[in-house]
């Protein structure tokens, strides 16, 4: 049973775009393992508080998490 876990920091993506990385990563894993696997795939999407995580020692806030997709 494939289970995936997204984490993300809290307030940078809206309920619509995480029901679309919900939707999209449960078919890209029905891609890999096999349509017979979709009742058993398990994706969820863990927010972070803002601050309890870093890259290269810097911490990601949500501030800094929305300019950087705001970026792409």
């Amino acid at each position: 049973m494939p289970y995936v876990n997204v984490k993300v920091v809290e307030g940078v993506f809206d309920e619509e775009t995480k029901q679309e990385m919900l939707s999209r990563i449960t078919e890209t894993m029905v891609d890999i393992e096999g349509e017979a696997m979709r009742p058993y795939i398990l994706v969820t999407i863990e927010e972070l508080r803002s601050g309890d995580w870093s890259v290269g020692g810097q911490a990601i806030t949500t501030q800094a998490a929305r300019a950087l997709r705001a970026a792409s």
